[in-house]
């Protein structure tokens, strides 16, 4: 398959720099080197970034980090990589790591849709995770949804056989379209059942965001995939 068209594709994101703290600059300066990935177009090498071999999870879209941070906490085995565009949450990532001693995570700051493209190698990860990405809630915007079937397919490429793909969002139409995207992607099968979401697994933490829209009332929807192939997939849709 063709990596997608960089020239043509619309951005799923606006870029909003924001004002950076002095704490958020000097963990930039000061941790970059150790923890950051520059985004050169070639396929990185994880036992080598990590000093080690491991399970391996990307999560694209990590915000502030504050989630991405307590997931690579509590699984010390497992080498994780956040990608994320606005340098302040890469910063304050970066703070939080040197606080807490973690270093099993890696961050780039680019473009996730280069980075999966470019750097990531086929069936390299275990994992792949995008939680509350951007709804673009204007009908007229949903072309800029990030989930969208050439990126899933793309997604789908990098996955190891049995690996999974998590998404989440608070918009329930947003849910919709990923659950009809992610249903009709060759290699795809649903972990609860056909059309079915996901309770939100215990690994994935949840935001104080989260628990506010909760008392709120508002609701989160999980989907859980894993990459299967063609045979697994017609028998977990009953084709076979």
């Amino acid at each position: 398959m063709a990596d997608l068209d960089k020239e043509k594709r619309v951005r799923s994101y606006v870029l909003r720099t924001g004002r950076m703290t002095q704490v958020q600059k000097r963990a930039l300066e000061k941790n970059w080197q150790r923890w950051g990935l520059e985004y050169d177009r070639r396929e990185i090498a994880f036992d080598t970034i990590f000093g080690r071999s491991g399970p391996r999870t990307l999560e694209i879209g990590f915000g502030m980090g504050q989630s991405l941070l307590d997931m690579a906490e509590a699984s010390p085995e497992t080498n994780f990589i956040g990608i994320e565009v606005h340098s302040p949450g890469v910063g304050k990532l970066l703070h939080s790591m040197e606080e807490r001693g973690i270093d099993n995570l890696r961050v780039y700051c680019h473009d996730a849709v280069e980075i999966l493209s470019d750097c990531i190698p086929v069936e390299s990860l275990d994992t792949i995770q995008i939680f509350f990405p951007d709804p673009w809630h204007k009908r007229r915007h949903h072309k800029r949804r990030l989930i969208q079937s050439l990126f899933v397919a793309q997604a789908i490429r990098k996955l190891k056989l049995g690996g999974t793909l998590h998404l989440a969002t608070d918009w329930e139409d947003y849910a919709r379209q990923m659950m009809a995207v992610l249903s009709s992607a060759n290699g795809l099968s649903n972990t609860c059942g056909a059309g079915q979401f996901s309770p939100r697994p215990e690994y994935r933490p949840l935001t104080k965001f989260e628990a506010r829209g909760e008392r709120l009332g508002h609701g989160v929807w999980d989907l859980v995939f894993s990459r299967v192939n063609r045979s697994e997939q017609q028998i977990s849709q009953g084709k076979m």
